[in-house]
């Protein structure tokens, strides 16, 4: 059970990277929509009853050139490269990006909850891993949730751990087909992955936010995906 106090803001994220976490990645790209919990309790509906972004939302969206080469599947998947990032003259991820992330998060009401699709193995180590190379922290009071077990734990409860539960897949994508029998537009850039991310949230959001008051996880027990180097601090 979550020790922490209820978050008011919750902060939808997702990361392209250069690779799974086997090749030790570096983010290219980090994208946050930050959602008040008003608007997740009381969401705006479409005219069949379908739930629809929030009129009031704060975005943030940057690309980065990663000193790391993208592996050749990350580089398909992402639409995004080495080369494409430096003919538009992107820097990596620097102290600069940092005091853009804390300006934006500084914004939004407290405690905050980082949400992310498969974030306690892939986005939130990650972060943890560039932020801890520049010294830089969020705020102590900050959780996490991951909607992947999230949502496969609420399933479970609701069918008793039946065989056919376990049948369903329970990708982003598979997700947002099976409650909006759509496509999502933009899978596999940042962005287009945390606005799939939240509707699929707002299609649960009882469930959901129930959830994070009760199992969401202190960001400072998150650990780094691996040993970052020595990178200059926020002072550089």
């Amino acid at each position: 059970m979550s020790e922490a106090p209820r978050a008011e803001t919750f902060v939808f994220l997702d990361l392209e990277a250069t690779g799974l976490p086997s090749v030790n990645p570096e983010v290219a790209e980090i994208s946050l929509f930050a959602v008040h919990r008003s608007a997740l309790e009381n969401p705006d509906r479409d005219e069949a009853g379908a739930p629809v972004l929030p009129r009031v939302l704060d975005k943030l969206t940057l690309c980065m050139s990663p000193e790391r080469p993208f592996t050749a599947k990350a580089s398909e998947i992402t639409g995004l490269s080495s080369a494409s990032l430096a003919r538009c003259r992107k820097a990596g991820f620097d102290a600069a990006v940092v005091r853009t992330l804390q300006a934006f998060l500084s914004r939004q009401e407290g405690p905050l909850c980082l949400v992310a699709h498969n974030g306690f193995d892939y986005d939130f180590p990650l972060l943890c891993t560039e932020l801890r190379r520049l010294g830089a922290r969020l705020p102590v009071d900050t959780v996490c949730l991951d909607t992947l077990p999230a949502l496969r734990s609420l399933d479970r409860a609701h069918s008793h751990g039946t065989r056919a539960q376990g049948c369903k897949g329970y990708s982003l994508g598979s997700l947002f087909r099976r409650y909006f029998q759509a496509e999502p537009s933009a899978a596999h850039s940042a962005e287009g992955d945390v606005h799939t991310l939240l509707l699929v949230f707002l299609h649960r959001a009882a469930e959901l936010l129930g959830w994070a008051d009760e199992q969401a996880r202190s960001w400072a027990h998150i650990e780094p995906m691996y040993v970052p180097p020595d990178g200059p601090s926020l002072e550089a």
